[in-house]
């Protein structure tokens, strides 16, 4: 048995209200001697016999059931750990899926609320336009001096194409809307619902002329194109490579054309008798004003068919039948 543990105070006097446990160190009121905390037994006495008593019997039962049972008191000191509060977390009945729903609800109704501050757009009614804008059918537009232009018109067939247009026209109106830059004639072929026909006034050479284009879906000119790529005929060779060919003005007729820098020796076009230098301004009667519209035209040409083929050879107008390879 271990003595008791008084404090004295300044006077040596002891004090029996400051009793501390020799074994934990917690207080101890002064009538006992038995701790509460931990279970060291001080002294003998009334008071201490039936403490002990109850002690021990709350610790049986509670070993019972628990082997890892912690006193009350013991317990009141003890640091909280991850356990407890994952047992509150337990006790609260949600599981992390709940959580969840819950967080997933609460965005989609703060969305919806939000919808109804703003309020309904005021703006154009273009939703469907966009969804499904119809095709004009060239390779891009560019802004340029009188309107807007394009290299070249595909695919085969496409609204441009069908309209008579070439690569080099500049639209100056299209659907009664004069058209000064790209942005502007994009805007209104997007307002366009497909299949609408419209009037284009565009200008050729220095001439003003008219014709009417019906445009078509992304999905009509997504068809064309596949069936020209997949052509059993397969496609077109003129003989002159790609990057061999410039568009320049011809000032003895006022109009462009493309002269070849370069001509592939026993190619069609050498064997047909056209020269380098040669200015190529139709094929197979379309004007040619472009080096995109010329190779476009090359190769949508039959393989094996003969072309007529109009130069400007040292200012002479000359015309030359050509038979079309085949790539």
């Amino acid at each position: 048995m271990q003595p008791q543990q008084n404090l004295s105070g300044s006077n040596g006097a002891t004090d029996q209200s400051a009793i501390v446990c020799t074994q934990c160190g917690s207080p101890m009121p002064k009538e006992m001697r038995f701790c509460r905390s931990c279970g060291n037994r001080l002294g003998e006495g009334p008071a201490e016999y039936t403490e002990t008593v109850r002690f021990r019997n709350a610790a049986t039962a509670n070993a019972q059931f628990n082997p890892a049972y912690i006193p009350p008191a013991a317990a009141r000191i003890a640091p909280k750990s991850s356990c407890d509060f994952a047992r509150r977390r337990r006790r609260v009945g949600w599981g992390g899926m709940t959580w969840l729903w819950i967080v997933i609800a609460v965005f989609f109704a703060s969305g919806g609320a939000m919808s109804i501050l703003k309020g309904p757009r005021r703006g154009r009614a273009t939703t469907a336009v966009f969804l499904d804008r119809s095709i004009f059918g060239v390779d891009g537009f560019k802004t340029t001096e009188g309107g807007v232009t394009f290299e070249g018109v595909e695919p085969p067939g496409a609204p441009a194409d069908k309209a008579g247009l070439v690569g080099g026209d500049i639209i100056t109106s299209f659907d009664g809307h004069l058209v000064r830059k790209e942005s502007e004639l994009m805007d209104l072929i997007r307002q366009t619902p497909t299949g609408k026909t419209v009037e284009v006034i565009y200008l050729r050479d220095g001439e003003i002329k008219k014709t009417q284009l019906a445009t078509i879906s992304r999905q009509e000119s997504d068809q064309l194109g596949r069936a020209y790529g997949n052509r059993a005929e397969g496609k077109g060779k003129f003989g002159y490579d790609d990057g061999d060919a410039e568009r320049v003005f011809i000032p003895t007729s006022k109009i462009f054309g493309v002269r070849l820098d370069r001509v592939e020796q026993n190619g069609p076009a050498d064997l047909a008798g056209i020269k380098k230098g040669d200015i190529v301004i139709e094929f197979d009667k379309i004007p040619i004003r472009t080096s995109n519209e010329l190779l476009s035209r090359v190769r949508r040409a039959l393989p094996y068919s003969t072309v007529t083929i109009v130069v400007m050879r040292e200012g002479q107008r000359i015309e030359i039948p050509v038979k079309v390879g085949k790539r």
